[in-house]
């Protein structure tokens, strides 16, 4: 992971800034302030701004005038119990904006997430760096046979060493033929001064998906925690799941009993239909249940058995 030496100025010149507010500020957070948290090989999120703290999300809910008079522990209940009957309003009282540096086919996944607002690296006026995503050997796995969105057994031996290879020769190939068209090196620089380089915005459709891209990404907390409750759920994609778990410790010191109800009846909970819940009554009034009297699909009574901590 690698800042630019302009990022890293600019992150130096706004550490060193310090602006009186009557607004809310939360230490633990001002403290994580524009640190680039690595992610990947060459990725990272940074937390550039935010707004309201635990407080915000309890006076909201309590549309109180100031930060209230109620114990600390009150508090904390209230916002349980408002993370708990999913309530959504009050936790969308806070923002966050980060400033994030992934690659591309990662961010078209989590550009499906339309609840925030987005400022990406413009390749239209820019040109991209010359860094790619490569897998380590333990992410390289099969497509899974039981799941179309899924990975199987890790790749070993030659198939793997020959899969890192094309990615490497494919990424630095098609970069090399993006400079060729554009005729301009990182700096913007003419490689040669007698020829007319391509268009930035056509060149840019040679560079291959695992190009890095950066963007600013701002949300508030209601659908922030929604994208991690997906995101960094043991089933996403790792490209993906581990930006979202960075992104949590953030959440953790920005908010505290927003991350501990959001751990615990979100993350740490599971949701059973009726029908589930149903079965899972009847065994325990002595009922054995199988898949076949359930009434569940195998699927379905394998996800329940896998909740409930029993072999399916």
């Amino acid at each position: 992971m690698a800042l630019t030496d302009a990022q890293q100025s600019e992150i130096a010149e706004a550490q060193n800034n310090r602006a009186e507010t009557r607004r809310a500020t939360v230490p633990a957070l001002e403290a994580m302030l524009f640190q680039a948290i690595p992610v990947l090989d060459h990725g990272f999120v940074r937390v550039v701004d935010y707004m309201g703290d635990d407080g915000a999300v309890v006076q909201a809910a309590r549309v109180s005038y100031g930060r209230g008079t109620k114990a600390v522990s009150e508090d904390r209940g209230l916002i349980r119990y408002l993370m708990r009957h999913r309530h959504s309003t009050p936790f969308e009282m806070c923002e966050i904006k980060y400033h994030v540096k992934l690659p591309i086919f990662v961010a078209r996944q989590w550009i499906r997430h339309r609840t925030a607002n987005v400022n990406e690296y413009s390749a239209r006026y820019s040109v991209m760096d010359r860094e790619f995503y490569i897998p380590e050997p333990e992410q390289l796995a099969a497509q899974s046979s039981v799941n179309r969105q899924g990975r199987g057994d890790v790749l070993e031996g030659e198939d793997a060493a020959l899969v890192l290879d094309m990615l490497r020769e494919d990424a630095t190939r098609n970069y090399d033929h993006y400079a060729w068209m554009l005729n301009e090196d990182e700096e913007g620089q003419a490689l040669d001064r007698g020829r007319q380089g391509l268009a930035r915005e056509l060149a840019r459709m040679n560079l291959t998906l695992n190009t890095y891209t950066q963007w600013y990404w701002k949300t508030d907390l209601h659908n922030l925690l929604g994208f991690l409750s997906l995101r960094a759920d043991s089933h996403a994609q790792y490209e993906i799941r581990v930006y979202a778990e960075a992104m949590m410790k953030s959440v953790a010191a920005w908010v505290p009993h927003c991350f501990e109800a959001f751990s615990d009846y979100r993350m740490g909970a599971a949701t059973l239909s009726a029908q589930m819940l149903s079965i899972v009554k009847r065994m325990l009034g002595g009922e054995d249940v199988t898949q076949e009297t359930s009434g569940l699909s195998k699927r379905e009574w394998r996800e329940l058995m896998e909740t409930l901590g029993r072999g399916a």
